[in-house]
């Protein structure tokens, strides 16, 4: 008879969440940069007016962006800019 054996992984959500946070707006600043845009420019575009004309829908941008909430993105930022040693 064998031993069913269950492991229990564990996983850190807030790490998994910031992590994809990080890679909407990785895939969105090169979509941006490759059609030529100011990256910066237009990420802070539509983090201060939400309005979605200010992404590319190049590589599918627009729909990455919108797929994180945009407060979550401003506080990953903050955090991010505040953790810098």
């Amino acid at each position: 008879m064998s031993k069913q054996i269950t492991e229990t992984m564990s996983f850190k959500s807030e790490e998994i969440r910031r992590d994809n946070i990080k890679q909407v707006l990785r895939l969105t600043k090169e979509a941006l940069e490759e059609r030529g845009y100011n990256a910066v420019n237009q990420l802070a575009g539509y983090l201060i007016s939400n309005d979605p004309a200010y992404i590319s829908s190049h590589h599918n941008a627009r729909s990455i962006i919108q797929s994180v909430e945009r407060y979550e993105i401003i506080e990953e930022l903050v955090r991010s800019y505040l953790e810098e040693k």
